[in-house]
């Protein structure tokens, strides 16, 4: 079983305002199905308490977000293919750079909670 259900639940409990503890993690992880490794369990709650949450998930934030649509504005017919042109390019850098925020905050979270 990976760990990711462990982050999951912890996040769960988070959301609805519930202590991240021992008891608390192991009661949604049994919830949803999952065989409890309570060596597991306790390495969660000693790693969350280190960390801030509200914190760590606004700077994550931007990586699961979906890129905001370009305003259209109305252009002769000759503009349009160079205009396209331009959007593509723009959305293929915006992309570049989600990537690469996307691997360091991913690596950052799990190092956090694993590592």
């Amino acid at each position: 079983m990976s760990k990711i259900e462990y982050v999951y639940a912890s996040l769960l409990l988070h959301t609805v305002g519930k202590e991240i503890n021992e008891e608390n993690l192991t009661s949604v992880l049994r919830a949803a199905g999952v065989e409890v490794d309570p060596v597991r369990v306790k390495s969660v709650v000693a790693a969350l308490n280190k960390i801030n949450i509200d914190e760590a998930i606004k700077s994550a934030a931007p990586v699961f977000a979906a890129p905001a649509a370009a305003p259209v504005a109305a252009a002769p017919a000759e503009a349009a293919p160079a205009a396209a042109e331009e959007e593509k390019r723009e959305e293929e850098e915006e992309e570049k750079k989600e990537e690469e925020v996307s691997e360091e905050d991913i690596a950052a979270g799990l190092g956090a909670l694993f590592g």
